[in-house]
């Protein structure tokens, strides 16, 4: 028995070899494809994560002072808060009992960085999830519903956590942050647009 070696192997036949190699490189291209095009599609979000994520808009127009608000966007409750003139004025009685009173901490887009953290002070807008474990807190608005120094708010039952009527939470509070701004903008006076910092 004799050993076949490349000396004695005889002539390379290069179109065989070019249609075994051009074959190879298109059957493993088709599983790749085969594979990819199912990884691909797993990996991309569906119709209704994609509607989901879009911006929604929330009609003002007929809340009293005072009235809260609640719509889905992303999946999360946002709040809506119609402030009255008493309400902004206690934010600035509380700045010295809160944890972070000027927001420095980046819990609201650059325009909701005062302290009604609101572009209209009539108007406040926030994810009504606590910064501690995602509860969510209850909207109490009247003074000494929560405690006798309670002067309206956000009260988290859950564990303990008190936030004031622009969701800047208290000191010595479990949660580590104020209450989220979204981005939003008003496309006219009475229109409310959640999920798009506007323009």
């Amino acid at each position: 028995m004799s050993v076949k070696t490349p000396e004695n192997m005889g002539p390379v036949d290069e179109l065989k070899r070019s249609l075994l190699k051009k074959t190879s490189v298109f059957l493993g291209a088709l599983g790749l494809a085969g594979i990819g095009v199912p990884l691909l599609s797993y990996l991309s979000p569906n119709r209704s994560t994609r509607e989901a994520g879009k911006p929604i808009s929330v009609d003002v127009s007929g809340m009293k002072i005072g009235e809260q608000k609640t719509v889905l966007w992303r999946s999360k409750p946002v709040w809506i808060i119609r402030r009255s003139e008493a309400m902004l004025a206690s934010l600035g009685l509380v700045d010295g009992k809160l944890k972070d009173p000027d927001s420095d901490v980046a819990q609201q887009p650059v325009y909701a960085r005062n302290e009604a953290r609101s572009i209209r002070p009539d108007f406040l807008v926030l994810l009504g999830i606590c910064t501690h474990l995602g509860c969510s807190p209850t909207y109490r608005p009247d003074p000494k519903s929560v405690d006798d120094t309670w002067a309206g708010g956000f009260y988290c039952s859950c564990h303990g956590s008190k936030f004031d009527l622009a969701g800047r939470v208290f000191k010595n509070m479990p949660a580590p942050s104020n209450l989220e701004v979204p981005p939003y903008h008003f496309s006219d006076e009475n229109t409310l647009v959640i999920g798009d910092g506007g323009a």
